[in-house]
C-alpha cells in the first residue's frame, strides 16, 4: 500500500470549538493501515472530554457505524483548493501562478486567476475533452476545449458587451479561475479542521453519468443484454442510457454487479438519496427533466441497475427529506450516498451561485453534527468530475477508463486526523474499498469471486496505486467535537 502523506495544519486548532491543544512531535502508526506505515504528527487537537454526548470509545473502526458520501458536481481540485496552504495546488512563484497555458483567441498563454464571482460557465467534460485538456500530461488544453465547444459567447468573443464581468484580468475565461476561502469559506473550514484529500481523481476521464456509475459499481459500461452481466463492455459515453431514465422511467440498463448487491446480500442497510422533486417512477407527479428541479438522471443511475430490479430494492432510492428524517430518528442506514438536486449541484452553467451548493452540503453535515450520529459517522464530500476547470496534475492511467482529472474531496469525522492533508492516490474506488473493508469482510467487486460475475476489465479496489481511506482515522485521540457551520456565511471582501 502506498505510504500516506499527511500534513498537519496548525490553523485547525483555532477552528475546533472547545478543543484543547496538545503539542506532539512523534512518529505514530496509522490505525487500520499496514502497521509499518508511519506519519509525522504535531499539535493534535483534542475535543472537550466532558461532553455528555461523547460515547465510550469502542475498538478502532467499531466506532464507524455509518458512511455518508456527498457527491456534488463538476469542479476541479485546483479550482477550489489550488491555493490551500500545504496542498498540491497551483504552482506558484512569488505568490503568483507560475503556469501559463495557450489561449487561441487571445493569441498568448494565460494564467490561473482568482475568480471572485460565484457563477461560472465552466467547460465541456466528456472523454474527448478530457483527452484534449490533459494533452499527454501537459495539462494545457482546458481553454482549447471551452473555446471549441463555444459554451458561452465570451469564450470566443472576449470583447463582447457584458463579458468583462465574466473574465479574468488577462481576459481569461472562467475555466482558468480558482476560488479561495473568500468564496467557499465552509469548504475551506472543513478542509482545515478535518482531512483534505489532494489526490482524489475522478474515477473516469469523462462526464457525470460514468462518474456516478463508478461511484456505486467501479465501472461504466454498455450491455447488449441488460440481464447478462457478461454482455457488458467498457463505455464512457453511454448518453442514450440517460434518455431511458427520464421521466421516472428506470428500466434495467446496467447489467453488471454494483456494491448494493453485496450490501443487500450481507444484510447491510443502504440508501441513495436524491432531490425531493426527483421522479422515482413514471406514475409520480413530480419534477421533470428541464424544469430546474430534482436530481438529473445522470446523477441517479442506480434505479436502472439490473441488480436493484432483481433484489427489489427500489425503495432504498430515497429523497433528501428522507435523509433528514433518518438522521433525526437515528435510523440512518449504514451506507448512504447523497446527490444534489439541480439548483444545489454547483454544476457550472446552471446560473446558480456555488454558495447555494455549499449551503446544501453544510446543511447535510450540520444535521449529523447535531445528533449522536456525529461520533459514529464518517462523511466524505467530493465532486463527480472536473467540469472543464483547470487542474495541473496529470491523472494516472490504470485502465482504459481512467483515472480522470482531479476533483476536490475531504473527509469529516469525530475520529479524523484533524488538520491533515492526505496525499494518497484516491478515486471513488477507494470509497467502495472502504465500504467493503468495514462492512463486507473485504469482499471485492471481482468477477473471480462474485456469485454474480461480470466482464469488468479491472478490479478497481485492488489497483496497486489506490490508497486506503482507513489511514485518515485515529481512534487513540479523544473524538473531535461537532463542528456546526452557518450554511450561508458572509464572504470576507478582503480575502
Amino acid at each position: 500500500m502506498p505510504r500516506a502523506r499527511l500534513f498537519p495544519r496548525l490553523v485547525a486548532l483555532a477552528l475546533l470549538l472547545a478543543a484543547a491543544c496538545t503539542s506532539q512531535d512523534a512518529e505514530v502508526a496509522i490505525p487500520g493501515g499496514t502497521g509499518s506505515d508511519m506519519i509525522h504528527q504535531e499539535d493534535r487537537p483534542e475535543a472537550g472530554r466532558d461532553d455528555p454526548e461523547i460515547p465510550p470509545k469502542l475498538k478502532g473502526f467499531d466506532n464507524i457505524e455509518h458512511l455518508v458520501f456527498i457527491v456534488q458536481e463538476n469542479r476541479s481540485f485546483d479550482h477550489y483548493f489550488g491555493t490551500f496552504p500545504g496542498a498540491e495546488g497551483i504552482p506558484m512563484e512569488n505568490g503568483q501562478p507560475a503556469v501559463c497555458i495557450p489561449d487561441e483567441i487571445l493569441g498568448r498563454c494565460v494564467r490561473p486567476y482568482h475568480d471572485r464571482t460565484l457563477v461560472q460557465e465552466g467547460g465541456p467534460h466528456s472523454q474527448p475533452n478530457s483527452v484534449i485538456a490533459v494533452n499527454g500530461g501537459a495539462m494545457d488544453g482546458f481553454v482549447a476545449t471551452a473555446v471549441r465547444a463555444n459554451r458561452s459567447e465570451c469564450a470566443r468573443g472576449r470583447d463582447l458587451p457584458g463579458c468583462a464581468d465574466d473574465l479574468g484580468p488577462q481576459g481569461q475565461i472562467d475555466v482558468m479561475g480558482y476560488h479561495t476561502e473568500r468564496e467557499i469559506p465552509n469548504y475551506w473550514t472543513y478542509a482545515e479542521s478535518f482531512v483534505l484529500q489532494d489526490r482524489m481523481f475522478a474515477p473516469a476521464d469523462s462526464w457525470t453519468l460514468p462518474a456516478h456509475l463508478f461511484l456505486v459499481s467501479a465501472w461504466s459500461a454498455r450491455c447488449s443484454d441488460p440481464h447478462d452481466p457478461m454482455s457488458c463492455v467498457s463505455d464512457l459515453g453511454i448518453g442514450d442510457a440517460v434518455d431511458r431514465q427520464r421521466g421516472g422511467q428506470h428500466p434495467p440498463i446496467y447489467a453488471w454487479t454494483d456494491i448494493t448487491y453485496l450490501l443487500t446480500n450481507a444484510g447491510v442497510s443502504w440508501a441513495y438519496y436524491v432531490g425531493d422533486d426527483t421522479c422515482l417512477s413514471e406514475e409520480e407527479e413530480c419534477a421533470r427533466v428541464g424544469d430546474g428541479r430534482g436530481t438529473p438522471p445522470p446523477q441517479n443511475p442506480l434505479p436502472s441497475f439490473t441488480t436493484v430490479h432483481e433484489q427489489g430494492t427500489h425503495d432504498q432510492i430515497q429523497r433528501h427529506s428522507d435523509f433528514f428524517e433518518a438522521v433525526r430518528s437515528g435510523t440512518l442506514p449504514t451506507v448512504s450516498w447523497i446527490v444534489p438536486n439541480g439548483p444545489d449541484s454547483e454544476h457550472p452553467g446552471n446560473g446558480k451561485p456555488i454558495s447555494k451548493g455549499q449551503a446544501h452540503v453544510t446543511q447535510l453535515i450540520n444535521a449529523i453534527a447535531r445528533t449522536p450520529l456525529w461520533y459514529r459517522t464518517a462523511i466524505f464530500v467530493t465532486w463527480d468530475d472536473w467540469g472543464g476547470f483547470y487542474d495541473h496534475v496529470e491523472p494516472p492511467r490504470v485502465d482504459v477508463n481512467g483515472y480522470g482529472i482531479r476533483v476536490p474531496a475531504f473527509m469529516i469525522s469525530a475520529w479524523a486526523r484533524a488538520g491533515t492533508i492526505d496525499s494518497q492516490t484516491l478515486t471513488f474506488d477507494a470509497y467502495l474499498k472502504l465500504i467493503e473493508d468495514l462492512f463486507l469482510s473485504s469482499e471485492r467487486l471481482d468477477p473471480e469471486t462474485l456469485e454474480r460475475p461480470d466482464s469488468r476489465p479491472t478490479v478497481r479496489e485492488e489497483v496497486d496505486i489506490l490508497g486506503d481511506l482507513r489511514d485518515e482515522f485515529d481512534f487513540r485521540q479523544e473524538p473531535i467535537q461537532p463542528l456546526i457551520l452557518d450554511p450561508r456565511p458572509p464572504m470576507d471582501a478582503d480575502r
